[in-house]
């Protein structure tokens, strides 16, 4: 198990989580490529509409589970107290046992009220066990990252993410191949849940391997329970209290926070077939191809949803101590180093869309608007890793009631866009209109969590070093980048080589405008993943002294 130096190590275990959230969301990107070419965009459809809804009982039975008993946990450890942190995460187990089973019930037998699409019914049915099995794998992950321990949680995305990329194409192969004498709607529900099998196994695979790293750290574990001096213990009834006044409020804003998507789908959904007139079977496919401006606009994310996790422990300990510099002072790093990263990749997913959109999803019929999806989308990105990162600093300092207000209010807002975009503007532009909403939402999310953080810590945002001079650098940046691809597809016709080289190209040239332009100074730097490999690389190139 981890030690517990003062410093926490919170860059370094976000950097951890990152590394591993943006492997794992490549894996997603790859392996979404044969699935769009074995399902097509109508498949894929039925499939993202599934996974949709899933996600949003998932939100409310486990997805939630990991931060917050990561918090409760980590305030008892901020305190010496072990034994009733570990009378917590057994206490947690029982609660998502329960929670998670009456959960998975719910999704196998109300498949057909949560979508409206029938051949999304059957991949959602398969998605349901799923949910049982992601609590208890997110009680285990939490008390991992309690002790401020990314490693464990990491590996286990990784492997889940490889069993789940390989299962979902097999399946998905197995029963399209299979199935050939049914009409074409229907083996593609089929397919839809051979993806979601995919999907399955994978979570149980993770699951396994976390109940094999808490076996090979038990012994260490009751050794620290057994040495424990604390004079009193927490009731189980306390625990059981506490950890529904915890988990309630954190559900409630990660419900909210993201069931955007699944609102926007149903109302997309009902207002295209119902108003419209529109064929279910082309509302499928629309969705099929926004999910994949969405998918790819989220491997930045990573890193800001890797921070809020690394952040939580780090930031609860401080509070506990009533450590208010500390914890403005974690507030900044972590805004820092996601906006560092967060800002050039909007900008190189906007400029470079469709080179990366065809690479990944090279479906002729479908590029040219994946594309432009994408473009708009990508300015989302800044925003959501702001809000993400906003939403843990509020959970971490007690103010669980305010993640909850800022989502609601923007989910109103966003969902009020939408229906009068579809009621009222031009219908050819529907999917556009869709990630609007999405773009509408994450803006107002994370100026409402701004302006309650300034409110409840006293934090004043920094914002030239955080901000403007990595704006700059990645406007110029995504200038020369998109001035590469085209001169080198020009001469070689390669869309991959050309979009490699500019990458490249790219990642030089914002390397060296923001040390140049004083964003980011020799210690900071340091302080950063792999930093000492890039402080070492920055001083051989004079960057910084």
């Amino acid at each position: 198990m981890p030690g517990n130096k003062k410093n926490d190590g919170m860059i370094m275990q976000a950097g951890i989580l990152a590394t591993a959230g943006i492997i794992v969301r490549i894996i997603g990107l790859l392996y979404n490529s044969p699935m769009a070419a074995i399902l097509g965009d109508e498949g894929v459809g039925y499939y993202n509409m599934a996974y949709n809804a899933y996600t949003i009982v998932l939100l409310i039975s486990s997805y939630s589970i990991p931060s917050a008993i990561s918090k409760v946990i980590a305030q008892k450890l901020a305190t010496k107290e072990y034994r009733n942190a570990h009378r917590i995460f057994k206490c947690a187990l029982i609660y998502v046992l329960v929670v998670g089973g009456i959960a998975s019930l719910f999704v196998f037998f109300g498949a057909g009220i949560l979508v409206q699409v029938e051949y999304a019914v059957l991949p959602l049915q398969v998605l349901a066990p799923t949910i049982f099995f992601s609590g208890i794998l997110g009680v285990l992950r939490g008390y991992f990252q309690a002790h401020k321990s990314m490693v464990q949680t990491s590996l286990s995305q990784i492997v889940e993410q490889i069993l789940n990329a390989a299962f979902s194409i097999l399946m998905a192969f197995l029963l399209m191949r299979g199935l050939e004498e049914l009409p074409e709607s229907e083996r593609l529900s089929y397919g839809a849940a051979g993806g979601a099998i995919g999907t399955g196994v994978g979570v149980l695979t993770a699951l396994l391997f976390m109940v094999m790293m808490y076996a090979l750290n038990r012994k260490l574990i009751l050794r620290r329970v057994q040495r424990d001096k604390t004079p009193f213990d927490d009731s189980y009834f306390s625990i059981f209290k506490m950890i529904f006044m915890v988990v309630t409020p954190f559900i409630l804003s990660t419900f909210i926070y993201n069931a955007n998507t699944f609102i926007n789908q149903t109302i997309y959904q009902s207002l295209m077939m119902n108003r419209q007139n529109m064929a279910d079977t082309l509302v499928a496919a629309q969705m099929g191809v926004v999910g994949k401006a969405v998918k790819i606009s989220n491997i930045p994310i990573a890193l800001s949803s890797a921070m809020a996790a690394a952040l939580i422990p780090g930031i609860s300990g401080d509070f506990a101590r009533k450590d208010l510099k500390g914890v403005r002072d974690k507030v900044n790093k972590a805004m820092k180093v996601t906006m560092l990263i967060s800002i050039p990749a909007a900008v190189g997913i906007g400029v470079l869309a469709k080179p990366v959109m065809w690479v990944l999803y090279p479906q002729k019929e479908s590029i040219d608007l994946a594309s432009s999806l994408l473009s708009v989308l990508a300015v989302s990105v800044i925003f959501y890793a702001m809000s993400t990162l906003s939403n843990a600093v509020l959970q971490s300092v007690g103010k669980l009631n305010s993640p909850v207000i800022n989502a609601a209010s923007a989910l109103v807002i966003q969902t009020a866009l939408l229906s009068l975009l579809l009621l009222y503007a031009p219908m050819e532009y529907g999917p556009f209109y869709y990630i609007l909403a999405m773009v509408c939402y994450a803006i107002v999310v994370s100026l409402l969590n701004a302006f309650s953080i300034r409110k409840s810590t006293r934090y004043k945002q920094e914002m030239k070093n955080t901000f403007f001079i990595p704006l700059l650098a990645s406007c110029i940046m995504g200038a020369a980048a998109l001035g590469v691809y085209h001169g080198i597809y020009a001469l070689l016709s390669s869309n991959l080589l050309a979009l490699a080289v500019a990458i490249l190209i790219a990642v030089m040239i914002y390397f060296v405008l923001v040390l140049k332009l004083g964003a980011v100074d020799a210690d900071e730097l340091a302080g950063m993943p792999k930093g000492h490999m890039l402080l070492k690389v920055a001083r051989k190139c004079k960057l910084v002294k």
